[in-house]
């Protein structure tokens, strides 16, 4: 039985000082090109990498609201929300983040004389407004009538909700919106209370509008 190996298998021959074969000068130049795409692949950046890096980084502005009568500045992320704000730079934790989605008032803040939920408001928009949280409606030791309302009502049970519900009374009042039963309910139907203190709640924002 023959032990020759066939020909592909074998090292071509070479001499001291003689001109490389072509099978040899191929595979050379194959595996040192190869050598260098990949060198190429990982050292050079992808097209636009650059962009999408700039892309994924925060952009932020310089804010200057007024909140409960202070003036305040600050530069932040312009994703923030003015409820981020108010809890996480300010320190105000009195507007509560509920459900975060604009759907239960528990981040109820007056802006501008408006209500408006929080948490769904971008702070950047608000350069220059007047804003007014739960903080800000004392005066001093002296509650806001509709604060005292929801004590003297018992209109509340674990208090979440009581921030954006008394911040929602106040602006159904300045509204003109506390008429009847029916309306105040109509007009503070985005304020929900899972402990359902509604009718009494009810009954403080109509004490507060002098109905009774």
């Amino acid at each position: 039985m023959s032990t020759e190996l066939p020909d592909s298998a074998v090292s071509p021959p070479t001499e001291s000082g003689s001109a490389p074969t072509r099978r040899t000068f191929i595979a050379t130049t194959t595996v040192a090109g190869g050598a260098a795409l990949a060198g190429g692949l990982v050292a050079a950046p992808l097209p636009g990498s650059g962009e999408a890096a700039a892309t994924e980084a925060p952009h932020g502005s310089r804010v200057s609201l007024t909140v409960n009568g202070v003036r305040h500045t600050v530069t932040i992320d312009n994703r923030t929300s003015l409820l981020d704000l108010l809890r996480e730079h300010l320190d105000l934790t009195g507007s509560k983040k509920g459900c975060n989605a604009g759907a239960c008032g528990a981040c109820t803040v007056l802006v501008d004389g408006r209500r408006v939920n929080s948490c769904l408001t971008l702070a950047v928009r608000l350069d220059g407004a007047e804003v007014t949280t739960i903080e800000g409606l004392a005066k001093g030791d002296r509650l806001h009538p509709l604060q005292q309302a929801f004590i003297d009502q018992d209109a509340f049970q674990c208090g979440y909700c009581t921030p954006g519900q008394i911040m929602s009374g106040v602006a159904c009042i300045q509204e003109g919106h506390a008429g009847s039963a029916e309306e105040i309910r109509e007009w503070m139907s985005g304020n929900l209370c899972r402990c359902g203190c509604y009718v009494k709640i009810e009954r403080a924002v109509e004490q507060t509008a002098g109905r009774k």
